[in-house]
């Protein structure tokens, strides 16, 4: 079996270099996901974080679609502005539980483990995102705000 194994390696080297790379890159993003400070959650962990905790959502895409639809009462901020600690309008909601919202779900782990840095305790990002949550039919806001 081993002897057959290596013979293909060696006859479809690049298929295997692709699937070694992929079982790489799946190994490494379920160990970031394991060891991050930042859980993802479900719509329905949202929710009740937002009705009952007075969750803070925040927004990462950019300014056009948030105008288009957003969660409500969501504070629109990009990843680069969480990067460069522009937190002014967060500041004040540090002791609230805060979700990271993207436009998938793939893009708000490091802007969440940006946020715990700075010093907000419980911060989470929302499994597929904005996508997810409009794929539910959940409502949106329009608008600036």
């Amino acid at each position: 079996m081993l002897q057959e194994i290596m013979q293909f390696i060696n006859q479809h080297m690049l298929i295997s270099l692709i699937w070694i790379a992929l079982l790489v890159a799946v190994i490494v993003t379920t160990a970031r996901g394991f060891f991050s400070k930042a859980k993802e959650i479900t719509r329905a962990q949202a929710i009740n974080l937002i009705n009952k905790e007075e969750a803070i959502v925040v927004d990462l895409r950019s300014r056009e679609d948030f105008r288009k639809g957003h969660i409500i009462g969501s504070i629109n901020l990009t990843p680069s502005e969480i990067k460069d600690n522009n937190l002014a309008e967060l500041e004040k909601h540090k002791g609230q539980p805060v979700i990271v919202v993207s436009a998938n779900g793939t893009e708000s782990r490091t802007p969440a483990e940006s946020l715990i840095r700075a010093g907000f305790e419980h911060v989470c990002s929302l499994k597929e995102g904005l996508a997810g949550w409009t794929g539910e039919n959940l409502p949106l806001a329009r608008g600036k705000k």
